[in-house]
């Protein structure tokens, strides 16, 4: 009896809750699958589709998002084995399932912290709430695959933000599998969108799309192309997040600057007794 030739996965992107291949039809292998090569068109597939799911997922309660973050915990802690099979570390799974959970818990206490009445000098209430700046684009880190990638997919999504996340070409499917985790979730389709591929290729026309509206260059080790990346972004104003790589203890107590960066502040005048 002849071998048995196994079946050869291909992994697809993940744009608006669904799995398309790559507008190009290109792919490429990774261990013993092939992962789709994303193209231009893909990235501008991916803005349309988080955009189109900005209003719902930031119109939904507070506490409706840290339920749906939770539920992805959930998901996640069930295909632990799966994760691990990819060569992800078993510690670094418990670690991401954590990671959710923990911004899950900030999503109805955001506007508490970073919201309230201001004093004002006048017949007037002042009033401050957070409220999320818009589609965000992200560059992933490499390394660590699955940690590092929930650790800038989170912060971003829980305030109301919604994704097109450039995930690494070199370590893909930890995020590949993460967006089959996702599309089982009670995500909204299009909150989170995964694109894998070259990143030098897809990185400057998310910098440059005019429908981004805020751009994090967590995963970009080379200085000049972080350069190129916001010199694009500089087009329409987009607020860039750029941390030093001495910053990236992915390990370490996240806190709140991502969070925080990623949100606007809108303050409403009323007067008294109207």
């Amino acid at each position: 009896m002849s071998e048995r030739v196994a079946v050869r996965k291909t992994y697809k992107l993940f744009i608006g809750g669904k799995f398309p291949r790559s507008e190009s039809g290109r792919s490429y292998p990774v261990q013993n699958a092939n992962v789709a090569l994303s193209s231009r068109k893909d990235v501008r597939d991916a803005v349309v589709a988080a955009r189109a799911a900005m209003k719902g997922w930031s119109g939904a309660t507070a506490y409706n998002r840290g339920q749906i973050l939770y539920r992805v915990a959930e998901m996640l802690e069930g295909r632990r084995e799966q994760f691990v099979a990819l060569g992800v570390p078993g510690d670094e799974v418990d670690a991401a399932t954590d990671r959710w959970v923990w911004y899950a818990g900030w999503s109805d206490k955001l506007p508490q912290v970073y919201g309230g009445a201001n004093p004002v000098a006048g017949p007037y209430f002042n009033l401050s709430a957070p409220e999320p700046t818009g589609v965000v684009g992200v560059v992933a880190p490499e390394r660590p695959a699955l940690l590092g990638l929930v650790s800038v997919i989170a912060p971003a999504i829980v305030s109301g933000n919604t994704v097109v996340v450039l995930a690494s070409p070199t370590e893909p499917l930890a995020a590949t599998t993460l967006a089959e985790v996702l599309a089982t979730s009670d995500l909204p389709g299009g909150v989170v969108n995964l694109l894998t591929g070259r990143i030098t290729e897809t990185a400057p026309t998310l910098a440059g799309h005019m429908d981004v509206n805020a751009l994090d260059l967590t995963g970009v080790t080379d200085p000049e192309l972080a350069a190129d990346l916001e010199v694009a972004a500089a087009q329409n104003l987009k607020r860039v997040l750029r941390p030093a790589p001495a910053d990236h203890d992915w390990s370490a107590d996240p806190g709140l600057t991502r969070m925080t960066t990623l949100l606007e502040t809108k303050t409403v005048w009323h007067p008294k007794g109207v």
